[in-house]
């Protein structure tokens, strides 16, 4: 029992962790000035750190003492996350671009408007900027601590327990790897409210919200928790025996379910002689071939999208990011674990064979991607940006051009095209910069700042601006409810078919086969669509950004603003092309798959005929031997 709740805690940790990294992706792209692809390679970093070590700790972890190897792993990925955190003591404050004055110390503040070409800060110390590559260790490092948590774990429960209480250990330890994503999330969220350098800085001289593009939060502070936390999941493990005497009789053949999702990991369930035949034996197979593509494909759309989703949702619904990191956490994680739950429970129920799992996992999948459709109809206009989304004369434009920010209303001032400090105009439109805004003089100090005399804002008596962009309309406000309950509605659904289509993969090959084919299918997802996915879905989210930030010493930093609505239809249409891609692949799948069951059928047929002919026979010559046992006593009898 001790055993359980230690293995139940690290689960927790490492699961809390691993979502808290995703809730921070735009507070690491804004802090470190990087792109969306940059983000992806960080994201999948974990995934290379476990398999640059499974092999290893698969064949010499079961040999060695189970309980420490897990500890190890446990301080590995806890200095891991502390490495993530470290940057943050290392470089300087973070600063941003700003003409909002900080303390109002005078009744009249400096002009906005510059009347020579602004001084550009210094150059020095940008490349403290490049401290994304700890970030980047750090999370390798964690990949490497996490290996031996699952299989080292599982395999010690499955040991040394009954086979009736292992099954119900290993569901206690994975519904609690359930609850560790929404508690990262709702960290995420809490610490994304919080200022970046919180008690370094006076946060009266703060002049922006968390709702502003160069806000960040306190990403650092997540992962110091995170990292305590996964610490104190180690300590009981150091106390623990290398065995416990054994309950109930054993199996010395049997392998684990996490042996099973681990190539490398025992080998008693595949002597290395039988390794190379196996394995090509079970490519050979064409349904399992197509499943492992089908769920490959799938794997890649899951991750994409659920890398970016909070990102999805800060920039199309104008949502701050500790907002959006609460609705991961407390709507759409809950109706996942829901989903793939009653998706077990229904199976039961229903008594699904291998075709109706099929069609189960298939029906799930196709009813949630036609819900997914409508997220395309749940659209936010761009927001209106002088010069970037609209042009001064209030037409359409959007794109952008630094040429197109300087106008006849602006000319007087010598404005910086790479700032990115946005005021709203009495219009109602945002401008770039208070400077571009023709903006002469300004009142008040820090978030309160108003500005006066824009003469682009062209509004009869009403010439200012004020700090921030314009809110959006009302009809977003009232679209992202509905955004919300589709989201939930669409995770609930596809969760469904998670436990049916697990169980296909199990059936579809030779038992013989099982183990192999389970951890084969393991090592291909995560090196086909754990690792690659956040990368290609950031790269292609850079291509929809209209203003990018500048770094001190030149070169793009992080986005400030998108085109919403190149964002949608490449987050969500890069999404759904790779779920129609999967689902054209299941159509050969369901033929070779009915082939495959009469294939069988016939051939039980046939064997139940000949065994049946065969003891027919027996019978037959044991009744004639019996015949000719009593006709020869008749004989004998009859010569007595």
């Amino acid at each position: 029992m001790m055993f359980l709740v230690a293995l139940s805690f690290a689960y927790f940790a490492k699961a809390l962790s691993g979502s808290y990294m995703k809730s921070t992706i735009t507070q690491l792209e804004r802090r470190f000035d990087i792109p969306s692809y940059l983000i992806g390679v960080i994201d999948g970093s974990f995934e290379i750190g476990n398999l640059l070590v499974i092999a290893f700790v698969s064949y010499f972890g079961a040999k060695l003492h189970r309980p420490k190897i897990i500890a190890v792993g446990c301080v590995l990925m806890s200095i891991g996350t502390f490495i993530i955190a470290l940057p943050h003591f290392i470089i300087r404050r973070y600063e941003y671009k700003t003409s909002v004055p900080s303390v109002d110390n005078s009744t009249l503040n400096p002009s906005p408007c510059y009347v020579s070409s602004p001084t550009n800060l210094s150059c020095e110390g940008d490349s403290n900027l490049s401290m994304w590559i700890y970030v980047l260790l750090g999370n390798i490092l964690r990949g490497i601590g996490e290996t031996p948590v699952q299989p080292l774990g599982i395999s010690y429960i499955d040991d040394f327990a009954t086979e009736e209480n292992a099954a119900l250990y290993v569901g206690c330890v994975q519904t609690i790897s359930v609850v560790g994503p929404v508690f990262g999330y709702l960290l995420g969220s809490l610490c994304a409210k919080i200022y970046v350098d919180i008690g370094f800085v006076k946060m009266e001289t703060i002049t922006i919200t968390p709702a502003d593009a160069r806000w960040v939060g306190a990403w650092w502070l997540g992962y110091l928790i995170a990292g305590v936390i996964t610490l104190l999941s180690a300590i009981p493990f150091w106390f623990l025996p290398r065995s416990l005497p054994v309950s109930g009789p054993q199996s010395p053949e049997k392998c684990t379910a996490e042996q099973k999702n681990n190539v490398f990991f025992n080998s008693n369930c595949y002597p290395s002689t039988d390794f190379i035949p196996t394995l090509r034996t079970l490519l050979g197979h064409p349904v399992y071939l197509i499943y492992l593509c089908v769920t490959i494909i799938q794997l890649n759309s899951l991750i994409g999208m659920v890398t970016y989703k909070p990102k999805y949702i800060e920039q199309h619904f104008r949502q701050s990011a500790s907002k959006a990191n609460f609705l991961m956490g407390v709507i759409n994680i809950p109706a996942v674990a829901l989903g793939m739950f009653s998706g077990g429970l229904l199976m039961k129920r229903l008594k699904l064979n291998i075709m109706g799992a099929a069609k189960f996992a298939f029906g799930t999948s196709l009813i949630g991607y036609i819900l997914s459709l409508f997220f395309f109809a749940m659209s936010c206009e761009n927001a209106k940006i002088a010069g970037v989304t609209l042009s001064y004369n209030s037409t359409d434009t959007v794109s952008y051009d630094k040429h197109l920010l300087s106008t006849t209303c602006n000319s007087n001032c010598m404005c910086s095209v790479s700032d990115w400090d946005p005021v709203c105009g009495a219009n109602g439109i945002t401008y770039v910069s208070p400077c571009f805004a023709g903006c002469t003089s300004s009142a008040g100090s820090g978030k309160n700042t108003v500005f006066s005399n824009c003469s682009c804002v062209g509004v009869a008596g009403n010439l200012t601006a004020t700090t921030g962009q314009c809110p959006h309309k009302d009809d977003c406000d009232r679209m992202f409810p509905y955004f919300l309950a589709l989201s939930v509605i669409t995770s609930f659904i596809i969760s469904l078919g998670g436990t049916p289509g697990y169980m296909f993969l199990i059936r579809c090959i030779k038992p013989q086969l099982k183990s192999l084919a389970l951890g084969f299918h393991a090592l291909a997802t995560r090196t086909l669509a754990g690792i690659p996915a956040p990368i290609y879905f950031g790269a292609i989210i850079d291509t929809t950004c209209l203003k990018w930030g500048q770094k001190r010493c030149g070169g793009i930093g992080a986005c400030r603003i998108y085109n919403t609505t190149a964002y949608r239809i490449a987050y969500l249409g890069l999404t759904l092309s790779l779920r129609t891609l999967s689902f054209i692949m299941c159509i050969p799948g369901f033929v070779l798959l009915s082939r495959q069951l009469k294939e069988e059928e016939r051939n039980a047929i046939h064997e139940a005929l000949t065994n049946g002919g065969t003891e027919l026979e027996a019978l037959r010559k044991e009744e004639f031997a019996i015949s000719n046992s009593t006709d020869s006593n008749t004989d004998r009898e009859t010569r007595l």
